[in-house]
């Protein structure tokens, strides 16, 4: 009796047929959720239709995709058709990271500002620790496909028009106050002003599945980061998604060591996003002290923003030279400055690039 086949087996790279029939596989089924999405009646025609829509206007014109979901059931059940015809085919999804690694989630549409992606988060066997709650510019609303026995968390933190505007600094900032947690309910649908409004779920027994539509346009104001139990702000990053792609670029170039390409740090220091300003100073002085004292002089006398200046007075003084007994002198480099982000030192975490920053995060509030 021949033994069954593993779907663990090894990829088939001595066996060029089938990887071109998975291949061909792949892009029919491409091909076809393409023509459904850009139909008249389609996804991206619809999400393309909101372009110049406000945010509360583009989630409200979207909400019918996350409520009636019998395009999503027909597209993930012909994804496993795709699989179970050959369980090394790999579905056109995007997927997105989650904890540990694991899969969190997938990339149903990304269209501008837009994005619409069904989301997991698995049970849990134990207690997760805290995680800081996340505020984004924009609006969010998330479909509870499964609530698996999970609860849910509501953070809330208060932003000014003028903050909005631009003029947010992080010693005015006001603190983030989180509500109890509460039971979350398979089929109700949540509504965040997510700039304003962030939640979080404390895993139940049982997979948690959402459907979360996020509308993010650029903005001025940053994405801010909070301790739900103190409701102190703990760090801020860029919430354009232009800087925070250009941002995680200069980390890789910092850690790859390359200060030939210092250049690009000082015009990213002349970036309109005042997180994304000192995110490459901080960048640049770790790969190039010397490089970095000139661009941080000029930042420190005219930068718009005041603790970016503040920040950069306070580095330019520990890169000056300092006189030795004798007459010499000695300098002091920091690879590690902090930032403008709090008035507080065990604050001073420095801005991450974002992720994207979605409104709902896979870590629990702690219990009032």
């Amino acid at each position: 009796m021949p033994a069954r086949r593993s779907r663990h087996d090894h990829f088939p790279r001595v066996d060029p047929a089938r990887r071109t029939a998975i291949r061909a596989a792949v892009s029919e089924l491409d091909a076809a959720w393409t023509a459904a999405d850009t139909a008249p009646d389609g996804l991206l025609t619809a999400i393309d239709a909101q372009a110049d829509a406000s945010p509360d206007a583009a989630i409200t014109a979207l909400l019918p995709w996350l409520t009636d979901t019998e395009w999503l059931t027909a597209r993930l059940t012909s994804a496993l058709a795709l699989l179970r015809t050959d369980p090394f085919a790999r579905p056109p999804l995007r997927p997105v990271g989650g904890a540990d690694g694991a899969l969190g989630g997938l990339v149903l549409a990304d269209r501008a500002t837009i994005r619409l992606t069904l989301r997991l988060w698995p049970f849990a066997t134990h207690t997760p620790a805290p995680a800081p709650a996340i505020f984004v510019p924009g609006r969010a609303a998330l479909h509870i496909l499964a609530s698996g026995g999970a609860q849910l968390c509501h953070h809330r933190v208060v932003v000014t028009p003028a903050e909005e505007a631009g003029a947010f600094t992080a010693r005015a900032a006001a603190p983030c106050h989180s509500d109890p947690p509460r039971p979350l309910h398979t089929g109700e649908t949540l509504h965040l002003d997510t700039a304003r409004q962030s939640v979080s779920l404390i895993p139940g027994q049982h997979d948690t599945l959402v459907l979360e539509l996020t509308v993010q346009p650029s903005s001025p104001l940053p994405i801010r980061s909070y301790d739900p139990a103190t409701g102190a702000l703990l760090h801020v990053s860029a919430s354009r998604r232009d800087s925070s792609f250009r941002a995680m670029a200069l980390t890789l170039l910092r850690h790859l060591g390359r200060p030939d390409a210092a250049p690009l740090f000082v015009a990213e220091t002349q970036s309109e996003d005042f997180a994304a300003r000192w995110h490459a100073m901080r960048e640049l002085i770790a790969l190039a002290p010397t490089a970095a004292h000139a661009p941080l002089a000029a930042m420190a006398a005219t930068d718009p923003h005041p603790e970016v200046r503040a920040a950069a007075k306070a580095t330019l003084a520990l890169l000056s030279p300092l006189p030795l007994a004798g007459g010499g002198v000695t300098r002091h480099v920091t690879r590690d400055t902090g930032g403008p982000v709090t008035s507080n030192a065990a604050e001073h975490a420095p801005p991450k690039p974002s992720p994207k920053g979605e409104g709902l995060k896979d870590a629990p509030c702690p219990a009032p």
